[in-house]
């Protein structure tokens, strides 16, 4: 499913493609045993987008997310970033690919609880090529006033926006956000969310939501239906939802 009459209604300033797919397959295991998390998805995914990944558990999103963000390969089918193929691509090239232009944000927060939030940033704009300053990462999600407190003293929505921080601060092309409000309230979750749309829209970000939470879907530019390792519909959404209006 190459989604070209979407993208022609996306704005031409956003048009270019960041990912393509063909015949994307991922199965685990063999013979009787194997499992079949992918059977062939086809898919354009554009610069700028926020998209929303929507599914079940099991349904084969963070399968996706994985292959899309370097950390698995497919079993079949290819895959490109921008013009260059991931397909094959060494443990070695793969690892900086991941550096150099892809955020991950997942539903645990995984800050070092040793360090301040300050610190915590720091330990990637140490390595990214031209990052953000840590306090103005931290600016970017609204912790200005937090950003020396250890994780213990955060609470669940600030460690995640800590988190986020992190992850923008090396300004990545691509953010990766796999189940983000899975592990927060109504209230801390909509403040990520907002985070999010914030991300995207002030920096550009292409911003990729893995949800099996139906709310969060009005804020996307697209909605990814899948379901048993496959795309079922894809929803364009004309007019968003900002994140501050989502109803939980």
């Amino acid at each position: 499913m190459i989604l070209s009459a979407d993208i022609e209604n996306m704005d031409s300033e956003n048009a270019k493609v960041v990912f393509s797919t063909a015949g994307l397959t991922k199965v685990y295991g063999q013979g009787p045993a194997a499992v079949s998390a992918l059977r062939g998805v086809d898919l354009q995914l554009l610069q700028g987008e926020l998209v929303v990944l929507l599914g079940a558990s099991g349904s084969g999103k963070s399968t996706l997310l994985n292959i899309l963000g370097g950390l698995d390969q497919p079993t079949e089918g290819s895959i490109t970033f921008f013009d260059r193929s991931l397909s094959g691509m060494s443990d070695a090239d793969l690892t900086l690919y991941r550096r150099d232009h892809i955020g991950f944000v997942f539903q645990f927060y995984n800050l070092m609880p040793s360090l301040t939030a300050r610190e915590n940033v720091e330990l990637v704009t140490e390595i990214a090529e031209s990052p953000l300053s840590p306090e103005e990462a931290l600016a970017l999600v609204g912790l200005s006033e937090r950003m020396d407190h250890f994780p213990a003293q955060l609470s669940g929505g600030e460690q995640q926006r800590v988190a986020i921080a992190r992850a923008v601060a090396k300004q990545p092309r691509v953010l990766f956000c796999d189940e983000p409000t899975g592990a927060l309230d109504s209230t801390s979750g909509r403040q990520v969310m907002e985070v999010l749309q914030q991300v995207n829209r002030e920096l550009g970000t292409t911003v990729i939501i893995i949800t099996h939470a139906a709310t969060i879907a009005g804020m996307a530019d697209r909605v990814i239906h899948f379901a048993d390792g496959l795309i079922r519909k894809v929803d364009l959404n004309t007019q968003k939802t900002l994140a501050q209006d989502l109803v939980w």
